[in-house]
């Protein structure tokens, strides 16, 4: 398969450090740069450009909650102009500070309980993407499979990347497992890898219960917000390019196929 890996960098705030995203860029295939609603800020924000552009790694804005103090993964009530004014205010800040580096934005890709909320309601998830596709409708939709948001996206005729996640635990419905219930994250190396081939054995989500529920997929996300991320990102990269599998950015799978 050609699969792209990507990963959610710019997070960190001020003093506060989140993630290696040095290292994780010589890694992941593209990257989800936070926009400094829910995590980053502009001096974060042009560093991760930077970086990204050295790394030959492409990017997308990660707009979210406006929740620093809960790191977007809240859920808030907002209406709809205000939701699409803050998605699209997002867009704009990392659209403007990477095309004066030399780096398009090329995804979009919404974080945290924004994502999750969308997924599930598809009221809130027309709101998003008529949001980012008014923007630019040139952009791709980076949206986990089986979602609502990825249904949204594909109806408005968006380029749409379908996702799958390295480190979670999928429900019977396609959904992600809560947090909050143990399991919930594959918190070692080996279990994310096992996961992931399995996924692409059974070309589908591989729930919780070992049901499988068949979709496409073309971009596995490894999460940068933990002490071995690295690490675990390397071995999942190593176990794919081993099974013959080539990874490559998501403007390079989705145009150029």
């Amino acid at each position: 398969m050609q699969l792209n890996l990507n990963a959610d960098l710019g997070e960190s705030f001020g003093p506060w450090p989140m993630g290696d995203d040095i290292h994780l860029l010589d890694v992941v295939n593209s990257a989800n740069v936070a926009c400094g609603f829910h995590a980053g800020d502009p001096l974060v924000i042009a560093n991760t450009i930077d970086l990204a552009h050295n790394a030959h790694v492409s990017i997308g804005a990660h707009p979210g909650f406006p929740d620093l103090q809960g790191f977007g993964r809240r859920p808030m009530s907002i209406p709809d102009a205000e939701l699409s004014a803050l998605i699209q205010y997002q867009l704009a800040a990392l659209d403007g500070m990477s095309n004066m580096r030399g780096l398009p934005m090329t995804h979009v890709k919404p974080h945290g309980a924004l994502n999750n909320m969308a997924c599930e309601d598809r009221a809130m998830a027309d709101v998003v993407v008529a949001a980012c596709k008014a923007y630019n409708p040139d952009l791709i939709f980076l949206a986990p499979v089986l979602s609502q948001l990825a249904a949204a996206a594909q109806e408005a005729s968006f380029t749409v990347a379908l996702e799958v996640f390295a480190d979670r635990a999928y429900t019977n419905t396609g959904s992600l497992v809560s947090r909050r219930k143990p399991g919930a994250v594959i918190d070692t190396a080996q279990g994310c890898i096992t996961h992931v081939l399995a996924m692409i054995e059974a070309q589908g989500v591989v729930t919780e219960t070992g049901d499988v529920l068949p979709t496409e997929f073309h971009s596995i996300c490894v999460h940068g917000d933990n002490s071995h991320a690295v690490d675990t990102a390397k071995l999942i990269k190593k176990a794919l390019l081993e099974k013959g599998h080539a990874l490559k950015s998501l403007p390079e799978i989705m145009f150029n196929n």
